[in-house]
């Protein structure tokens, strides 16, 4: 996997890949930054991924994945963007700043859009609540939640609670402290030290997730 710029996102990116088991090319300009995460990632090379030349010269076309974290500025961002559709990489994940950004880097050929504050502020936002410990929202404004189970629902089984005609959503899996996951069943009891992974419309979602 192929990681330009070392920032906060590219960096935690590239940390992860890397424990995950993937191989990592990490290219950043900065040279404290090469210093700093040369020991953790696989291979980081101090380089400008604006110049097209630069990134041939170490072997950017021979990936097929590339993440773009680079943030600072719009116009670097954009140019390395055009150079890694030049070089024929297929899958681009770029980090974009503001949403008339993001709209360029999907116009230039990034077929992955990332808005990493926007999204942290929003799963932020369902989290403060207090119920939700986990929230995945999706584009079309549904979502997967995990969540302590509201006290109508603990002590009984799903079919009695009936969730999903009261609220409209859907109880996926149950998880019990100590115990494996399991996939919600008509008959699957909840007790108050469960959690829940709940699927449906994020606002049905936030109205069940109120209850007491």
């Amino acid at each position: 996997m192929l990681v330009i710029g070392l920032g906060r996102f590219g960096s935690a990116t590239a940390e992860q890949l890397v424990k995950q088991g993937r191989e990592v090319l990490a290219i950043e300009r900065d040279r404290t930054l090469v210093q700093k995460w040369a020991p953790v990632l696989t291979h980081v090379v101090e380089a400008d991924a604006t110049n097209i030349d630069a990134l041939r010269q170490l072997g950017a076309q021979e990936f097929s994945s590339a993440v773009v974290g680079v943030g600072t500025s719009i116009e670097s961002s954009v140019l390395i963007t055009v150079n890694l559709v030049d070089l024929g990489i297929q899958h681009l994940w770029v980090k974009a700043i503001t949403p008339s950004h993001g709209k360029i880097l999907t116009r230039i050929g990034a077929n992955h859009v990332i808005y990493p504050e926007a999204d942290a502020g929003v799963r932020a936002a369902h989290l403060v609540s207090g119920r939700m410990l986990d929230f995945i929202e999706f584009d079309d404004d549904y979502a997967i939640v995990k969540m302590y189970p509201p006290k109508e629902t603990v002590g009984f089984t799903l079919e009695e609670s009936k969730v999903r005609s009261k609220y409209g959503v859907t109880i996926v899996g149950v998880k019990t402290p100590g115990e494996d996951f399991t996939y919600a069943r008509p008959e699957t009891k909840v007790s108050g030290h469960d959690m829940l992974i709940v699927s449906g419309h994020v606002d049905l979602l936030e109205r069940f997730a109120a209850r007491p």
